[in-house]
């Protein structure tokens, strides 16, 4: 699927196509509602469907599976010139993902409070990331920093490294 121009029509295809994913995958029983298209210079470069249950994979949602494809097809770890339709307002690590990604912006339907409704509620992840790594809910515990503290001195060193 192509198209041109930054008019109505061809965000609306895009949305309608990760749409068409998100009913796709649930059919299917892959996992939850979820589809996203990544589109640059008017043409599909990734698309994906929910597959944490298919792939038993809990990071498969569906902007993470089209960033991969993405990135896959490109040949490339950052998609500048890239935008991403999603079905819904990408939780936290999907968000994450795309910042690293460095897409130049995020087109969705659904919200999060959506999501919730249905049962996929990340409202916890946005109430535990402001917090300490003490104060949160989960157990954490730092282990030989000083060690892993020598990794980073040796990759700082390393000729011909790939700062990203």
């Amino acid at each position: 699927m192509t198209a041109g121009g930054d008019g109505g029509e061809p965000h609306r295809a895009f949305m309608q196509r990760a749409i068409d994913l998100a009913e796709k995958g649930m059919t299917a029983g892959c996992g939850g509602p979820f589809g996203a298209v990544i589109v640059r210079d008017g043409e599909i470069v990734g698309e994906g469907h929910n597959e944490v249950v298919s792939g038993c994979d809990p990071t498969a949602h569906a902007e993470m599976v089209a960033i991969r494809r993405a990135c896959a097809k490109l040949g490339v770890f950052h998609l500048e010139g890239c935008v991403i339709y999603t079905s819904c307002e990408p939780c936290p690590m999907c968000l994450s993902a795309i910042y690293w990604a460095h897409l130049d912006k995020v087109y969705w339907a659904a919200s999060h409070l959506d999501a919730a409704e249905a049962g996929f509620d990340d409202a916890f992840l946005y109430r535990e990331l402001p917090r300490t790594m003490e104060e949160r809910e989960m157990a954490f515990e730092r282990l030989m920093p000083d060690e892993s503290r020598l990794i980073f001195e040796e990759y700082m060193a390393l000729e011909g490294r790939i700062q990203y």
